[in-house]
């Protein structure tokens, strides 16, 4: 398998997909009853190459921090995953296992040490910085823990953002963040800003806006971690309407093996490696 390197390292801190770059204004990023079926017990199998149902295609993924000095950290050590157009995949893992980072990779936050990655046909290892953020605004959509709704702007202002960035004129804008609205139950909340919001109301927004510019993929990391049980629940039965209805590929990061059995595909991460892939559930787990 051919490497390639980069001799310079480039983190990019701010993780929302709606708030602009302050220098260059441009958008940042924004067990059940029962058993699982397994598949296999290393990484995701070798698909079909060049197959275009696969949306995701990751090769031997090095991630390190701090080259070239004594500090030097290595996180991911060589990760092969590949995720089909309208799967919802859990990537499950303990604190540290490098979720994280490979959710940072994933979503153009960071760039790989070494290894190959394509994104919905896109070669994202050698993409130039401003194609990240436009890669980031239109075929990504983050939904995190934290929410990261920009304060003091409306639910509906929110929503647009993405598609103000995208170049859609305001009329368009604003119809389809109301329909999105719609679509999460948030219409009679539209004109409230984040701090008249309960948790699962602003994750509702965060949602919608995931969804602002019909991205490849969804990528919702510990969506639920901060909401209560039944609040969470509300917010899995969004993301199993969104990938059973519109055919969303969504890829789900969580330490809960409780929300990893309703996915389609589990795989499990260990110390910067998957070590264990299994088939889920679905729906039928909470049914």
């Amino acid at each position: 398998m051919k490497r390639k390197k980069k001799n310079q390292e480039i983190i990019i801190e701010d993780i929302s997909n709606t708030a602009p770059d302050l220098v260059s204004g441009e958008p940042v990023g924004f067990e059940t009853s029962e058993k699982s079926e397994r598949i296999s017990t290393n990484t995701a199998p070798d698909l079909v190459s060049g197959d275009d149902n696969i949306v995701i295609d990751m090769k031997h993924i090095i991630k390190r921090y701090f080259i070239g000095q004594p500090n030097e950290l290595e996180v991911l050590h060589g990760v092969d995953m590949q995720v089909r157009r309208g799967e919802f995949v859990a990537i499950v893992g303990q604190s540290g296992s490098g979720k994280s980072t490979l959710m940072n990779v994933i979503g153009a936050l960071d760039r790989p040490t070494e290894g190959e990655y394509t994104l919905d046909g896109v070669d994202m290892f050698n993409a130039k910085d401003k194609d990240l953020s436009a890669i980031r605004c239109k075929k990504i959509g983050f939904v995190f823990q934290t929410y990261n709704l920009v304060a003091r702007t409306s639910a509906l202002k929110n929503v647009e953002l993405p598609m103000l960035y995208a170049g859609l004129s305001g009329r368009a804008r604003s119809r389809k963040a109301k329909e999105l609205l719609e679509m999460v139950d948030m219409t009679e909340r539209m004109h409230h800003q984040p701090d008249e919001l309960s948790g699962g109301q602003k994750q509702r927004v965060a949602i919608a806006r995931a969804m602002a510019n019909d991205p490849a993929i969804i990528l919702a990391d510990e969506p639920t971690g901060a909401l209560d049980s039944h609040t969470g629940r509300l917010i899995m039965d969004i993301f199993h309407r969104l990938h059973e209805e519109q055919g969303k590929t969504i890829i789900l990061i969580t330490h809960s093996p409780e929300l990893a059995s309703e996915c389609t595909r589990i795989l499990t991460l260990k110390d910067g490696l998957f070590i264990d892939e299994k088939k889920g559930s679905g729906r039928n787990a909470v049914l």
